[in-house]
């Protein structure tokens, strides 16, 4: 991963599965104030055959493999994620 990539240029960089289907655009990164680091990304808009409903996520950064002009996930569920109202 880049180490000199600030938070800001995350924002509007497309997120794309293992597999290579697009997931979404990053709408912002959450962070941990306490020990300064990211913890989750906010992905708006998401294709409803990944996401019931199209509903937003936010994505652990555990999830992510790579940065660079796109966002790859080394890990993505399977099955799409249940909208829960």
């Amino acid at each position: 991963m880049v180490a000199d990539l600030s938070i800001s240029q995350l924002n509007g960089k497309d997120i794309y599965l293992p597999d290579g289907r697009h997931l979404g655009v990053v709408g912002e990164t959450v962070v941990n104030g306490a020990e300064m680091r990211a913890t989750h990304l906010f992905v708006a808009d998401c294709p409803e055959e990944l996401v019931e409903r199209g509903i937003h996520l936010t994505i652990p950064w555990r999830w992510v493999r790579s940065i660079g002009d796109v966002v790859i996930l080394r890990w993505f569920p399977k099955t799409p994620i249940p909208y829960e109202h």
